[in-house]
């Protein structure tokens, strides 16, 4: 993975810098200390990345698990009397959790991630960069009463997502306002303009060069009555006394609850909720990676279990693969899993050396960098390319968003899959013979593959697999003579399969009632102009 660190050096700064805040905002919007969500971040960077078989995705604390996490605490803290002993029972079921997803990985549940359709997949990209949008127009302003990482339409403050911005733009910050316009700039300018002209522009982010700006802003400013900027906008990284103090912001879990049904039942809920969003979200990252590598899910799981074990005995929140960090991280060019991992160790260098520092940056700044990233997961040509694949991609695509925006992740994504899996049920049924495979046990490079009559969605994890096993140099011939239903998730498989079939000297063979071609320029061109199928 060092082979790549001139590109995954500059992207881990930026996941640093989009993490850093959210980590914070988490563990605030989940009732737990703000140092829980640092530590779910530094574990999810570190152990979770150097034990993942993902090379993009970035693993941390998710605002999908913050409600359950901030009912269980108020229970048990309730329950307990004492707030400091509630967290403390609450960290059993975080360790709990991670045993149950080394769990689920040993049974090999993985696979569940691959029954998502393709779709929806995009709906929750699409749906989470309109979120990240939407969320941090109020902190761009200077607006700053809803905790970072909050995903829910309905806020903890009793305001929405929209009223937030409306009372944002009546309640304007003047200087966290300049410096995040300034930062947007900066930006853009970056992304587009300064790279292309030399090494030096590459090589340093753009992200980090606005975080420096803003920090200067800010002490320059500070003594003015109209562009100062209150510490209440500013990063809150908490800062220790001394070594004394900062090793009592470890809490440790209280075992000798670990049998009550209540602390069971949670650690089941955050388990199984926490497994959905990794899958999900490998199922985003595979798709955003420009190499269209494939993540072990089964192997992702027993990488969160230990995370989340890890995290929950020295006092951090759940851990999931989180989309937000894993965009961020694609977006500025990461190539391995070195990001991931050095990001989570600068997140720990940083919170132990300069905690001063980090809190002198102002959340408008880090507000312009998540636009960015927003803007990039949530771009028009995306709905333009949905709507003009046809009903059966539009609609569950276009369901998941809504429902992301305006209730949360998780409820979005069950809108969609279930308006998903009614396309699908409408359309076509499953055909249990859809694959045919011939040549792998003759040793003359030569693979043939038969797809049957109706190939849907269900199939793809099958196919993937199948696909993923060629082994390099291999003469791949694929049948689908008889094929007349080609759901689309199997066409952007074969895309993205041509793909990597180039860069493992692949050649494929595709036979069709059009004809016969090798090495086809563009699956998803082909298909669509083929009658005979009907996607």
């Amino acid at each position: 993975m060092f082979k790549t660190l001139k590109s995954d050096f500059p992207a881990s700064i930026v996941v640093f810098f989009v993490a850093l805040p959210l980590c914070l905002g988490i563990a605030l919007a989940s009732g737990a200390p703000l140092f829980s969500g640092l530590i779910a971040g530094i574990v999810g960077g570190i152990i979770v990345g150097f034990l993942s078989g993902s090379q993009i995705g970035v693993s941390g604390p998710a605002a999908g698990l913050a409600a359950i996490v901030l009912l269980a605490i108020q229970n048990f803290t309730k329950e307990f009397g004492d707030p400091i002993m509630g967290f403390k029972v609450f960290l059993v079921t975080v360790v709990l959790a991670g045993v149950l997803q080394i769990v689920f990985g040993i049974l090999k549940l993985g696979i569940i991630g691959y029954y998502f359709p393709s779709s929806v997949i995009k709906g929750m990209l699409t749906g989470i960069g309109v979120i990240i949008i939407l969320k941090q127009i109020p902190h761009f302003f200077g607006y700053d009463k809803e905790p970072e990482g909050a995903d829910s339409f309905v806020e903890a403050s009793g305001e929405n997502t929209f009223s937030a911005i409306f009372s944002a733009i009546d309640d304007i910050t003047i200087g966290s306002t300049i410096i995040g316009v300034v930062s947007l700039i900066i930006l853009i300018l970056w992304s587009n303009v300064l790279m292309k002209k030399g090494k030096f522009f590459e090589l340093v982010q753009g992200p980090l060069v606005a975080v420096v700006v803003g920090i200067i802003f800010y002490l320059l400013t500070s003594g003015n009555e109209l562009l100062a900027i209150e510490t209440t906008h500013l990063v809150n990284v908490p800062v220790p006394d001394g070594i004394e103090s900062f090793a009592s912001q470890f809490s440790f879990p209280y075992f000798s609850v670990i049998a009550r049904p209540d602390v069971i039942l949670t650690a089941f809920t955050i388990a199984l909720v926490a497994s959905l969003e990794t899958l999900l979200c490998v199922e985003a990252t595979d798709k955003l990676d420009p190499h269209k590598r494939v993540t072990p899910t089964n192997r992702e799981l027993l990488a969160q279990g230990a995370g989340n074990i890890v995290s929950g005995l020295i006092g951090g929140l759940p851990i999931t693969q989180v989309i937000v960090r894993s965009s961020a991280n694609i977006q500025s060019g990461g190539q391995s899993k070195a990001s991931a991992i050095i990001h989570g160790f600068l997140l720990l260098i940083s919170v132990v050396t300069i905690p001063h520092v980090l809190n002198y940056i102002p959340l408008s700044v880090l507000a312009a960098i998540l636009f960015i990233v927003g803007y990039k997961l949530a771009k028009p040509s995306t709905f333009k390319a949905m709507y003009k694949g046809g009903w059966t991609q539009f609609v569950p695509f276009i369901i998941t968003v809504v429902g992301i925006v305006f209730m949360d992740l998780l409820k979005g994504i069950g809108l969609g899959l279930a308006v998903g899996i009614f396309v699908v049920l409408y359309r076509s049924f499953q055909n249990s013979h859809f694959l045919h495979k011939e040549g792998e046990d003759v040793d003359d490079g030569k693979i043939k593959m038969t797809l049957a009559e109706e190939v849907t969605f269900f199939n793809k994890g099958a196919i993937l697999k199948e696909l993923d096993n060629l082994p390099e140099n291999t003469y791949f011939e694929l049948d689908v003579r008889k094929t007349t239903y080609l759901d689309n998730d199997i066409i952007e498989i074969l895309e993205d399969f041509a793909i990597k079939a180039r860069e493992r000297n692949i050649t494929i063979k595709l036979y069709s009632e059009r004809g016969t071609v090798e090495n086809p320029e563009s699956f998803v061109k082909f298909f669509k102009e083929n009658p005979k199928l009907d996607q």
